[in-house]
């Protein structure tokens, strides 16, 4: 059986930007919840766009340059995540798993682009 893990890799940041979404649709619609649920939808949106965008790229130059997008957008989110988390804001256990696959998606992001360099 033959793998692309590329699109392993984009497969998972697609669920990413979905379980952000029903993440967001549970944070309480205050100013706190929509500004930061605003933030996350759009950086974990932006990742897997991003990468998606790196597969259709013709030269290493213009791969690393959304791959490193993509792994700043995660970064991004990542750190949304933990304000959400210093506050107590949406549900702990999707929180957590939302967290942890971002932490995942940040080495192997972080691996293509220096392997690709």
């Amino acid at each position: 059986m033959i793998s692309n893990k590329k699109y392993d890799i984009e497969d998972r940041l697609v669920k990413l930007a979905a379980n952000a979404i029903l993440f967001c649709k549970d944070l309480p619609q205050d100013l706190t919840g929509q500004y930061y649920g605003n933030q996350l939808l759009r950086s974990c949106g932006s990742a897997a766009l991003n990468f998606g965008e790196a597969q259709g790229t013709n030269t290493s130059r213009d791969y690393i340059n959304k791959a490193s997008i993509c792994l700043k957008e995660l970064k991004e989110s990542r750190v949304n995540l933990k304000i959400l988390h210093e506050v107590d804001y949406g549900k702990e256990s999707k929180r957590t798993d939302i967290l942890d696959e971002i932490e995942q998606l940040i080495r192997i992001v972080a691996t293509i682009i220096k392997n690709k360099k």
